[in-house]
């Protein structure tokens, strides 16, 4: 792993284009693997003939591209439900003559429906995580797993999956939009005003939760406000809640008086909050800042701690977003086009999150799938269980994601994903689904070009795999691999196979 932040780094400072000539297969492989999962040989290839300009727009222009939106309804949205007027009445009289029979039944079916309520989100999650998985338009995927990570909601504190999948379908149908309707859709959100107490902020009781995470986490940053806007954010989202399943403005319960917040008065609310937030400088740098660290490189939130080449190209990308109106493609654009993204300090410099490492191994290495049910419990297990973040700030990312425990979890799920065994307790377990290996050896797979020696095939494997191709690498894992075989060993499926566990066992297979 490379000691990032033990030394001096230095970058380009340009957010002007790559040149087409500048653009190859090292470079299409860190587009896909940053703006998306990662991809095939084949997809990589394409890529670099494409050049930059198309193939960043093929990706960032992914509303042309048909999605299979299957199931989109498949999920029940009145599993917990409000109780009917009947049944508040039911309950009440239950109550006044201590009727314990009625109250018993209501809660055995509370408790039910809080059951099935789990069971669906276990299946929410296995659907986004396949979604992930199989999508044409890996940067919609990457966007909405961004905003979850930004706008962290956990379903531990919502219970209720629906309100989860709804949240997450606002995420996607806005992820290259406008970060105004974004802002605008969190603070109206059932799942998001349910996690921070917003339908307790009452005029007479103001909770600060919704409006001190929208100032410090989702929009302006630490220290680019004050208590006094904090508490005056809060009365301005009073009476912000939801009923069932849709936000629910009540207005009994909300402020009606002047406020001042962040150098506005008057009668504001959590709708003219959100334009009052995008008028502070401060907004587009930090939005600008989390985008950086997620598609680019982790560097600290604190501009002074940042080197002179990434500060420099991060404040042309804030005054662009800022100047765009906050319109969030243009910037992805023109980050992804840069000289700057291409630059050398930041291919290979990032840990792949658990999402990152298995669903980037799925589509990368053409492997199946086997059971959806043990890659999402794998990647609870390295940390990062989708529509469950640990806190309100999300993920921490970095090397957070690495320890000895996470290690070993990431390398055995590599090992099933790649040959079946998945090891428990005393047993080895065994999915029988077939890996074609040989299908990744771009040699084997070309007309004309079918005798390759296996150093070629293992370096191929190892550009793929990590991205470069060192002889020591390639030596070490054609010995490894071949065994006491002799040349042409290669040519078997089980080697390759072989050789694909040694290469994602490799601590480069760790980055993007």
């Amino acid at each position: 792993m490379p000691a990032l932040g033990t030394k001096p780094v230095k970058t380009t400072d340009s957010i002007a284009a790559i040149k087409s000539e500048d653009f190859g297969y090292t470079e299409a492989r860190h587009l896909l693997l940053r703006a998306g999962f990662g991809g095939t040989d084949e997809q990589i290839r394409t890529l670099a003939r494409w050049g930059p300009e198309k193939s960043v727009d093929h990706l960032v222009n992914y509303s042309k591209i048909k999605a299979d939106d299957a199931g989109a309804d498949a999920f029940k949205e009145d599993i917990i439900r409000p109780l009917t007027r009947e049944e508040r009445q039911r309950v009440n009289k239950a109550r006044e003559t201590g009727d314990e029979d009625t109250l018993a039944q209501y809660r055995t079916e509370r408790q039910r429906r809080q059951r099935e309520d789990r069971r669906q989100m276990r299946d929410i999650q296995r659907t986004w995580i396949t979604r992930m998985i199989e999508s044409p338009r890996p940067l919609e995927e990457k966007m909405t797993l961004f905003w979850h990570g930004h706008f962290a909601t956990s379903f531990r504190g919502v219970e209720d999956s629906y309100h989860m999948y709804a949240q997450n379908r606002m995420f996607r149908g806005n992820a290259m939009g406008n970060l105004g309707d974004l802002l605008l859709g969190i603070v109206r959100d059932p799942a998001m005003l349910k996690y921070l107490n917003n339908n307790q902020n009452r005029k007479d009781s103001p909770n600060e939760n919704l409006g001190r995470e929208l100032l410090e986490l989702f929009s302006l940053g630490e220290g680019n406000y004050t208590e006094k806007d904090i508490k005056e954010a809060a009365r301005t989202l009073t009476g912000f809640t939801f009923e069932d399943n849709d936000f629910r403005f009540n207005r009994n319960q909300h402020d009606q008086g002047s406020k001042f917040v962040l150098g506005s008065s008057g009668n504001i609310d959590g709708n003219s909050l959100i334009p009052v937030i995008l008028k502070q400088e401060a907004c587009a740098l930090f939005i600008v800042l989390k985008l950086y660290r997620f598609f680019v490189r982790d560097i600290p939130m604190d501009l002074s701690a940042i080197d002179t080449g990434s500060r420099k190209a991060i404040l042309r990308l804030a005054q662009m977003f800022r100047r765009g109106n906050y319109e969030i493609k243009p910037v992805i654009r023109k980050l992804l086009l840069s000289k700057h993204f291409y630059d050398p300090i930041n291919t290979g410099s990032k840990i792949k999150s658990p999402c990152e490492l298995l669903i980037g191994s799925v589509r990368s290495l053409q492997v199946p799938v086997r059971d959806i049910g043990i890659v999402t419990e794998a990647m609870e297990l390295m940390g990062q269980s989708v529509f469950l973040p640990p806190s309100v700030k999300g993920w921490d990312g970095g090397r957070s994601w690495i320890n000895t425990s996470t290690m070993f979890v990431r390398q055995n799920t590599l090992i099933y994903l790649l040959t079946g065994a998945l090891p428990t307790r005393s047993l080895l377990l065994k999915d029988r689904a077939y890996f074609d290996a040989l299908a990744l050896v771009p040699s084997l797979n070309t007309p004309g070009d079918s005798d390759p020696s296996d150093e070629q095939i293992v370096r191929e494997l190892a550009m793929v795999t990590l991205g470069q191709a060192g002889d020591d690498v390639v030596d070490s894992v054609l010995s490894g691999a071949r065994g006491s075989r002799g040349e042409g060993a290669m040519r078997s499926n089980e080697v390759v196979v072989r050789a694909l566990v040694m290469l994602t066992s490799m601590p480069e297979y760790q980055l993007c």
